[in-house]
């Protein structure tokens, strides 16, 4: 199976939840790349979030150590940045600048209009 190789900041973007990407002019663009490459497919924004849950367990069975790597809850503040990154930094020393990942082998293909529709809930007011 073709691996590929992601900055260890874009994986944990999509492992911690938070954009830690160094991608400055389209930060997003490293998360479209992380999931088409593990889907197989390019996805629209509303099926992301399956991708990332699909993606995390994925990443932490081919390298266990992402599990442990969770970053302390920071304001959105320059020293909460700050904070982030000097996290990511100590991160990148003990484990690398890069990840080698593998794709998903049992990613399901949905429509992406039915899966929007499937992801609406309508609320009677």
């Amino acid at each position: 199976m073709a691996t590929r190789t992601f900055p260890l900041a874009d994986i944990l973007s999509v492992t911690t939840g938070l954009l830690l990407t160094r991608r400055t002019e389209k930060p997003g663009k490293a998360l479209d790349e992380i999931f088409e490459f593990m889907t197989g497919e390019k996805l629209d924004w509303w099926q992301t979030p399956r991708a990332a849950d699909a993606c995390t367990e994925a990443f932490i069975a081919q390298h266990p150590f992402l599990a442990d790597l969770k970053p302390a809850k920071v304001s959105n503040t320059p020293i909460g940045k700050a904070t982030l990154v000097f996290w990511l930094v100590g991160a990148e020393l003990k484990h690398g600048t890069t990840v080698a990942v593998e794709p998903l082998t049992d990613w399901t293909h949905q429509d992406s209009s039915q899966e929007l529709v499937d992801r609406i809930e309508i609320v009677n007011l």
